[in-house]
């Protein structure tokens, strides 16, 4: 066999505080935060049903983040998962703010769109379609202040217990079973991320039986895709790790959230 024959070589673990240059950080950096805005943006408006079940059609997306969560702490460490977490919360607010003046502008009257015939105008609204389709625009992409505070907020915290946990579970194994590490975190992330975020936003609008009700089944949900990923989650892992050449161990991290050295 010659040397070009050879496998790879197994990456050499690398403490946390190694300074290098990664060639595929910023693209996962950058899917990890385009899953957050779509899954926000567009699966949130829309409600599903499916054998009875009635589930937030953003379900079936918003997990992905978390997966790629657990790749970004799992192949560079907690500290460089935690500026992309904070990423993710600047882009967040910044949907959330340029979602309230694009609705706040008024609408043009002759603005036309789809099925603008067959809508009703609110009492008060001037005639035209263009108020018509204000309220059709308004029904997908505005969120009661309660929803977009409960999502920032019960993004931020579930996405950093999350990145902790399996950082923390990765050094307690010695990088084994990660499996155990990827299920194990998102139980933990996702559960702080439901608690948060369905009070917040319903608490007092809906049952209290009914907000427990959802937060369970949306968590277990959330719980069940991450472990049918897993399989993919340790395609990505292996390939990311044989090509940055590293498998970040997080020994002397800072796990601050607020911390901001690498």
């Amino acid at each position: 066999m010659t040397d070009s024959d050879a496998p790879p070589a197994k990456p050499a673990p690398v403490s946390a505080g190694s300074i290098r240059h990664f060639r595929y950080y910023d693209l996962v950096m950058a899917a990890f935060v385009a899953v957050l805005l779509l899954s926000n943006i567009i699966g949130a408006s829309k409600l599903s049903m499916i054998g009875g079940l009635t589930f937030g059609a953003g379900i079936l997306f918003f997990p992905i983040s978390y997966v790629i969560g657990d790749v970004l702490t799992e192949v560079y460490g907690y500290a460089r998962a935690r500026r992309v977490i904070w990423t993710g919360f600047a882009a967040l607010l910044f949907m959330a703010v340029m979602s309230w003046v694009v609705l706040a502008m008024p609408p043009a009257q002759d603005w036309w769109c789809s099925g603008a015939e067959t809508l009703v105008l609110k009492s008060g609204d001037a005639p035209g379609p263009g108020a018509v389709c204000q309220q059709s625009y308004e029904s997908v992409f505005g969120s009661a202040w309660r929803i977009v505070l409960a999502s920032v907020a019960a993004f931020w915290a579930g996405e950093f217990v999350n990145s902790y946990v399996l950082a923390r579970m990765k050094l307690a194994t010695e990088g084994r079973h990660l499996w155990m590490r990827t299920i194990g975190s998102t139980i933990f992330g996702q559960g702080i991320d439901s608690l948060i975020f369905y009070p917040i936003a319903f608490l007092g609008i809906w049952e209290t039986e009914q907000v427990f009700l959802v937060l369970t089944t949306n968590w277990a949900m959330k719980v069940a895709w991450e472990a049918a990923l897993t399989p993919a989650t340790y395609v990505v892992v292996g390939a990311l790790k044989r090509r940055e050449g590293v498998d970040v161990f997080d020994e002397g991290t800072d796990f601050n959230p607020f911390g901001a050295k690498v």
